[in-house]
């Protein structure tokens, strides 16, 4: 099977001239004019981005994916092929109603109907990895509405084995393209391998989706769904039923009375909350997994939905992140520059005068601008230009940061064009900066640190005296070490002396 995918992948590769991206880095040009003369039948009037958007599309839906992962590493990749590699969806035909119930049986281990009181055979979504249905529940179960995930049947081994084929042709670039161990290929099939099995396991995505809810549960923004746990399994996720429109049915929102402009707002406040409060934010936020309730109390509310994503920040992460778009909405890009270096990002030994200029060259075009006039891949990419430039180690825990802020771009631009970012973020930032370190901080760090300072206070005078007891044996031992150096240096001068006189005794009495 492993040789019939190949002779797949070497024939789309060869029919969209992707051979042409890797011969064009060959210096003497030989093979380039060779493969020219062979394959004249080819038409290779499109560019290369779209030629090779097109191959990924026609090699399904894994190399799809990954494609889409790849769009994310702006920092590896040309402007125009990230930007095309951006426009891939997942456009995959659903697997038969049959296969899917098969598979909701072998989970289970008994009939269907002995779980739901009703199952729609028809998906409603269908992606590379997994597809959706509706069901309800039995009624001695609640009698709920909900979506049933299932994944696809027998998509392990598919990846398996494209994994591998990609990781080969990974090494294969490193070492035949000038350019291939600067572009890390390897790496980002590592990245794109953990990602895609972390989408494999529903119970995770479940756990993802349990845990962004607890995040938001009071939330007036953001609604998550319920998870049924009791009929999750590692190829079956059951979660509520949520009611909504698409995002990107901006029309349909507006004509059902959402203020469109405060749900762009709302987008990027609930963004900041995820990364700078909890740490923990969806990183799939696509229109096709974002909907806006329309109906009743919860009429204008977020609706998140696919969870097999998540990114996580820790605590060093957050700060750093906050310092820096801070000094970076304050213009104080000197902070930035520093910044950079105090996290060990940036070389210590980096000109921060010259750092400095850099960044304020990229970033100050952009202030004062709505949405509609900027665009974050542009910036992004003059961003990781400099930062090559000035030797600055992109952090893998950050890529998945960098593809949500281009997908809230995405969202923001199509809402409301209008929209400032910097000035919708930055009073959350400085609130969130003061909670870090004002005094709520230091209230919070007390109120955490209270139980086991209850069980430390006790002990603290017995751990004082043997502090003080270990201490003073210290001190006396080292008097007692230096008293018998002294001594030994006292009876060698005195040795001295001694020989001296029994000299000078014997020299008078020969005499």
């Amino acid at each position: 099977m492993r040789l019939l995918r190949l002779a797949k992948i070497v024939r789309v590769g060869v029919a969209y001239g992707l051979d042409q991206m890797i011969l064009e880095h060959e210096p003497s040009g030989v093979l380039m004019r060779l493969a020219q003369r062979l394959l004249f039948w080819r038409d290779l009037s499109a560019p290369p981005a779209v030629r090779l958007r097109l191959a990924l599309e026609a090699l399904g839906p894994i190399f799809v994916k990954f494609g889409q992962v790849l769009s994310t590493r702006r920092d590896l990749l040309p402007a125009e092929l990230a930007d095309e590699l951006a426009k891939l969806q997942d456009r995959v035909p659903p697997f038969p109603s049959k296969q899917a119930v098969a598979q909701l049986e072998a989970a289970y281990g008994k009939p269907l109907n002995e779980v739901f009181a009703s199952f729609e055979r028809e998906p409603v979504a269908s992606a590379s990895v997994a597809q959706v249905h509706f069901a309800t529940l039995r009624s001695e179960d609640g009698g709920h509405d909900v979506a049933v995930k299932i994944l696809r049947p027998g998509i392990a081994p598919v990846i398996e084995h494209d994994l591998a084929l990609l990781d080969a042709a990974a090494v294969l670039l490193e070492k035949i393209w000038s350019d291939g161990k600067r572009l890390k290929p390897r790496e980002v099939v590592a990245e794109f391998d953990k990602y895609l099995h972390d989408e494999l396991d529903l119970m995770r995505e479940a756990a993802n989706c349990s845990q962004l809810r607890r995040n938001f549960a009071d939330s007036a923004l953001l609604s998550v769904p319920e998870v049924h746990w009791d009929w999750c399994r590692e190829t079956v996720m059951v979660m509520e039923r949520m009611h909504g429109t698409p995002i990107s049915q901006t029309d349909v929102l507006r004509d059902r009375g959402v203020d469109i402009p405060a749900l762009a707002r709302a987008g990027v406040e609930i963004f900041f909350t995820q990364v700078f409060r909890d740490g923990f934010f969806h990183a799939d936020m696509h229109p096709g997994n974002i909907f806006v309730a329309t109906e009743g109390v919860d009429k204008g509310k977020y609706i998140a939905l696919d969870f097999g994503i998540v990114g996580t920040l820790n605590e060093t992460d957050k700060r750093y992140l906050a310092q820096n778009f801070l000094a970076f909405f304050q213009r104080d890009y000197r902070r930035v520059a520093e910044a950079h270096v105090e996290s060990g990002w940036a070389p210590a030994d980096t000109r921060i005068d010259e750092f400095e200029t850099a960044i304020r060259a990229v970033c100050e075009p952009i202030f004062d601008r709505p949405l509609k006039d900027i665009s974050f891949g542009r910036i992004l990419l003059r961003l990781f230009q400099t930062s090559r430039r000035f030797n600055v180690e992109i952090q893998p825990q950050l890529v998945l940061l960098q593809k949500t802020l281009l997908n809230i771009e995405g969202l923001g631009r199509d809402l409301d064009p209008e929209l400032d970012l910097w000035k919708t973020a930055k009073p959350f930032l400085e609130r969130w900066m003061s909670e870090q370190v004002g005094w709520r901080s230091l209230f919070r760090n007390l109120k955490k640190e209270a139980p086991q300072w209850a069980t430390l206070l006790p002990a603290l005078p017995r751990l004082l005296h043997q502090r003080l007891a270990g201490d003073e044996t210290a001190r006396i031992a080292a008097e007692l070490t230096e008293l018998r150096q002294q001594a030994r240096q006292r009876n060698r001068w005195l040795a001295a002396i001694a020989l001296l006189l029994a000299t000078l005794l014997g020299v008078l009495l020969l005499a």
